[in-house]
């Protein structure tokens, strides 16, 4: 069986997730290959599989023409189930959505698709999340619909003991823009380094996948809280160094903060949780698979900086309670995002639209 899964650009958690399914469904015999549309960066992070850069009809017609895929997963781009069988692919299309920002965006958007999806498509897949759950069974009342956690390897991706960092660490993760909520870390950092002044900020970005303006908003606001020697950019760090970091983030007292107004299935949370570093979120529907308040992670009420600062108090203070969610994450890691589990229910939707 040949997959190949189709997206924009090898970034983010998309990539994260392609390469993780590449794993798990290499055990199921099931052959994966990704085609992504264009690449902003040098940085790849896929290996064994093939990749392709193309948003070219001839080359794209020539790699379907070359390898007969069984199915073709296409993640976001409802109209190219559209252009792919224009292409003359004849095989099973899947549009699989991990997200499309603001709920009103992803209702928007998957209004848009209702035409792609009863011309073209044999089956709908997301993550859990439960707005786009409600969507989907909203307007495609035939179309088959799949729903099943991500995939994550926690052997691969897990804790190393490593010196110990002498200042917390505050880990925020993502791009600069409006959904990623960077300006509410940003504030939430504010409050917790008059508090303590050793607090260091570690902010995780691509900056290819940011604008000149937000960037410049970002600095200023930066500079006018007073964060300039507590905030620490790091760009583009390869996705095989992550777990040194979120090691050193959960030994040195700190945590990941998620401050998104929507998220599908971030596997950030998913990685600090396989490296012992516990998570504060806000409740951006798609994590709610993954973080259990006070119990896997923890949640603060979105725009609420007092409740964000007093959620991370208790985590970073309370040593009874964050070894309880430190050693919880892992078990529910483990039980709930398995390879196998994942093999076993792609396959099942595989076979479920007669292939």
């Amino acid at each position: 069986m040949k997959v190949l899964f189709v997206f924009y650009v090898p970034s983010g958690g998309v990539e994260t997730l392609n390469r993780q399914r590449a794993l798990a469904l290499k055990h199921a015999g099931i052959t994966c290959d990704f085609l992504y549309y264009s690449k902003r960066r040098n940085l790849m992070n896929h290996e064994h599989t093939n990749v392709f850069i193309t948003n070219s009809d001839h080359e794209i017609k020539s790699i379907l023409q070359k390898t007969r895929y069984d199915a073709i997963v296409i993640t976001s781009d409802y109209a190219a189930m559209e252009r792919f069988r224009k292409l003359g692919y004849k095989g099973k299309l899947i549009l699989e959505i991990q997200g499309f920002g603001p709920q009103a965006v992803a209702r928007q958007q998957l209004q848009l698709a209702i035409p792609f999806v009863q011309n073209y498509c044999d089956a709908l897949l997301y993550p859990k999340t439960p707005h786009i759950g409600s969507i989907f069974r909203e307007f495609f009342k035939t179309t088959p619909i799949f729903e099943f956690n991500n995939c994550f390897d926690h052997k691969a991706f897990t804790y190393q003991k490593l010196p110990k960092q002498q200042k917390p660490i505050v880990a925020w993760i993502g791009r600069l823009e409006d959904n990623k909520n960077w300006r509410e870390f940003l504030h939430i950092g504010h409050q917790l380094t008059k508090k303590n002044q050793a607090i260091d900020l570690y902010m995780f970005e691509d900056p290819s996948l940011s604008t000149p303006k937000e960037r410049n908003e970002f600095i200023q606001l930066k500079s006018r809280l007073n964060l300039d020697k507590h905030v620490h950019v790091l760009q583009n760090v390869p996705h095989n160094q992550m777990p040194a970091y979120f090691s050193r983030i959960g030994d040195s007292g700190g945590f990941l903060c998620s401050t998104s107004k929507v998220e599908g299935a971030p596997y950030s949370l998913l990685e600090a949780m396989s490296c012992r570093c516990p998570v504060l979120t806000t409740d951006s529907d798609g994590v709610r698979s993954s973080i259990l308040h006070n119990q896997s992670g923890k949640y603060y009420q979105i725009g609420n900086i007092q409740d964000a600062v007093q959620q991370a108090e208790e985590l970073m203070n309370n040593t009874k309670l964050r070894q309880y969610i430190i050693e919880n994450a892992l078990l529910h890691l483990e039980s709930q995002f398995s390879h196998q589990q994942y093999s076993i229910h792609f396959a099942n939707m595989l076979k479920s639209i007669n292939l």
